[in-house]
């Protein structure tokens, strides 16, 4: 590990204050649970560690039932877990924590940390930059060990899967994403707070060098939601699929519904052909398998990964009817 500046804000005005102009310049330090593990592999260096851990208002886990529910970025995944809130208003959410096996990570880990950690694919975390090419600009990841990758998305040269446990379920949910920098607060819906990157010098999610995710807000519980996810071992494990589902009915059928993929694509995939298979249906066997086939009928397989288009249309399934039976 290289030598850098430690420094401790306690304010988010003096956090973005400190991380400067570039990404090479300093990274935010959280819960560390990504970030220390690419300084270790040298994947990344930042002259400057900027540990937010004393920033308050950027903690805590609160619920209303008029304005929803608001996580702060420093809330970590166990806070998450341990609301009765949100087991009981966001089964998704719930569903997506405690996919997180290790106590350790829930503990560490924060929400900010979570949506904003880098992708997992070994090429990158090999130092083979955020696309995976070699010096001649050639993907090493379409004729390589590819069998983690992405097959949706996979139009541009980026392949990684995007690693959040969070994101499916937030962008299912209609959740918005607060970050504040050196121009002051924004706001960006989770849906389009993920990119797909064209380059190995951008990053694969909407926020700018200074700026930090402040809290993430989600509306008032409408609808049945589920996260269901597919994983080769019970340990600690980042999923193969997953999928996050939003059930809004009338009567006895499905009146419209919310898809989100996860593991499959560069950002959280949003299905709408999965989304119109369902809108009308009655919710049960037949409607769940309709729309986990729309959900992969574009997916795209490379040389080692067509096993995920089966996972990830059983994981659409399997999530479709577990929001049917219960739920918000």
């Amino acid at each position: 590990m290289r030598a850098f500046e430690y420094v401790s804000p306690t304010s988010k005005e003096q956090a973005v204050s400190l991380l400067g102009a570039s990404w090479s310049e300093a990274e935010v330090l959280a819960g560390g649970t990504d970030l220390l593990s690419l300084m270790k592999d040298d994947v990344v260096a930042p002259r400057r560690l900027v540990n937010i851990k004393g920033v308050a208002e950027l903690k805590g886990v609160r619920f209303d039932a008029t304005s929803g529910l608001r996580m702060g970025a420093l809330a970590t995944l166990q806070d998450v877990a341990d609301d009765a809130s949100v087991r009981k208003s966001y089964p998704s959410i719930a569903g997506a924590v405690d996919g997180v096996t290790s106590p350790q990570i829930r503990a560490m880990g924060t929400v900010g940390g979570d949506l904003c950690q880098r992708p997992r694919c070994w090429y990158y975390r090999s130092g083979f930059g955020l696309l995976g090419q070699d010096a001649s600009g050639k993907s090493m990841v379409k004729e390589g060990d590819n069998r983690y990758h992405a097959i949706l998305g996979t139009q541009g040269p980026a392949y990684f899967v995007n690693p959040s446990s969070l994101a499916p379920a937030l962008v299912a949910l209609g959740a918005t994403v607060k970050v504040f920098g050196p121009k002051g607060a924004r706001e960006v819906p989770a849906e389009k707070f993920f990119r797909i990157p064209r380059s190995a010098d951008e990053r694969e999610y909407d926020l700018k060098p200074g700026e930090i995710v402040t809290e993430v807000r989600v509306p008032p519980p409408s609808g049945r939601s589920a996260t269901y996810e597919v994983r080769e071992r019970e340990a600690l494990d980042w999923p193969l699929a997953t999928a996050s589902v939003v059930l809004e009915t009338g009567g006895s059928a499905i009146r419209s519904a919310r898809v989100v993929l996860g593991h499959v694509a560069p950002v959280p995939w949003r299905s709408p052909e999965a989304e119109a298979a369902l809108a009308g249906k009655q919710p049960g066997e037949a409607a769940a398998q309709a729309a986990g086939d729309a959900a992969v009928k574009n997916a795209q397989a490379l040389s080692g990964n067509a096993y995920k288009v089966q996972l990830a249309r059983v994981a659409v399934k399997r999530a479709v009817l577990e929001a049917a039976r219960g739920g918000a």
